[in-house]
């Protein structure tokens, strides 16, 4: 089943011929949000809190689902495993959510997903991340290393002549993860890794990590710290520094290069959506944000659309299933798509979505210029044991 949506950012109520739907039930079907507020994801949160707000509004605004409402309940996660448990344990045990759709650091969702299983609700997880996080409870509407890592590393050495690299991470499963793939991709490829330094999720000083790219002088670095406040402090000490060497960031939002400002010019990033995709989907999408949110709206990005679309293949899954019944709606979620601002999208191979992916280089304005495009890129071998 595919739900797609309206030229104005709504969904299409016609979901084949059931017929108009009926009045809303006094009791709603309840969203739960557990995300970063504070700590590193709070740069990004707040983009990703209205991309759900405007989703569910959108679906209220044509009678909702199956007679019902949908209501968001959001909660902060504190951007790691702590608050995620918290959070979770709030949001299923007391709030009595039928579902979370969530952007989340690794450690918060990993944190989070041992609640889940217990509380038996599905979970939509919608943050890029490292990969081969698998759970029959758990589907994913974001990027992997499969599909982000190539562009990046085979420009650089296809097009800028690099040989020689250095890996910045921040030190947990995220960081390590997407570092790991990134190495062994480089090493295949030929290049050769002359530093890989970690430092913690929170870290804000980056001066002995630099001091080691001054002394191997790379001709690349690919880094991948946690969400957007490292993101900050990273670049803009490098830009101080006066580092050279082309930068690839496999964590970057184009929310936070805009933020960035200047210093954000020449990073090079790879993402399943950026605001220039010309579609007129991706057009009326935010031209509903602007109208909703006004001065008030952040910068959707990379983190954000993913969020946006998931509360519509829920809302899809819902109608195929015809319940909010968890065994139900995850049998549906696997069969359903929505034609959403990056396209079709559908979490069909192994719980994870084949995303068109965009290379991209950051301009002086915090803008993207897209360098090249790549369809349909499938996730590869995530979850094997799952349909």
């Amino acid at each position: 089943m595919r739900y797609p949506m309206l030229a104005a950012g709504a969904v299409m109520v016609a979901l084949g011929t059931a017929g108009p739907l009926p009045a809303q039930a006094a009791d709603p079907i309840r969203i739960g949000v557990p995300v970063g507020l504070s700590g590193a994801n709070s740069v990004v949160a707040p983009s990703v809190v209205q991309s759900a707000q405007l989703a569910i509004d959108e679906i209220n605004a044509k009678g909702g689902v199956l007679g019902r409402s949908l209501e968001l309940a959001v909660a902060d996660d504190a951007s790691g495993a702590a608050g995620a448990q918290k959070a979770f344990d709030s949001l299923i045990f007391q709030k009595k959510v039928d579902v979370l759709i969530s952007m989340e650091t690794s450690a918060a969702r990993n944190a989070g997903l041992p609640i889940v299983g217990r509380g038996k609700v599905p979970y939509i997880y919608t943050s890029f991340y490292e990969g081969h996080s698998c759970s029959p409870y758990l589907y994913v509407d974001a990027w992997v290393p499969d599909q982000q890592v190539a562009p990046i590393v085979d420009y650089f050495q296809k097009e800028k002549g690099a040989k020689t690299f250095f890996l910045i991470g921040s030190d947990y499963a995220f960081g390590r993860g997407m570092l790991d793939f990134t190495r062994e991709y480089i090493k295949k490829q030929g290049g050769q890794i002359v530093g890989e330094e970690y430092q913690p999720m929170d870290a804000s000083d980056w001066t002995p990590v630099i001091s080691k790219i001054r002394a191997t002088n790379p001709d690349a670095l690919v880094t991948s710290t946690a969400g957007g406040a490292p993101n900050v402090t990273l670049t803009k000490q490098l830009r101080a520094a006066g580092i050279k060497a082309l930068y690839g960031n496999l964590a970057v939002d184009e929310g936070t290069a805009k933020n960035l400002g200047a210093d954000a010019a020449g990073i090079v990033i790879s993402a399943s959506y950026l605001t220039s995709i010309d579609s007129p989907t991706n057009h009326a999408f935010a031209a509903a944000l602007d109208k909703k949110f006004g001065s008030d709206l952040k910068t959707p990005n990379d983190l954000s659309v993913p969020e946006y679309e998931a509360v519509y293949l829920y809302a899809a899954a819902l109608e195929k299933a015809g319940s909010t019944k968890a065994d139900a709606v995850l049998a549906a979620l696997p069969t359903v798509s929505v034609d959403g601002p990056r396209g079709s999208i559908r979490m069909d191979k192994q719980h994870h979505a084949p995303l068109t992916m965009y290379l991209g280089e950051v301009q002086g304005d915090g803008s993207v210029k897209v360098l090249k495009s790549f369809k349909d890129v499938d996730p590869g071998a995530q979850c094997p044991t799952l349909k």
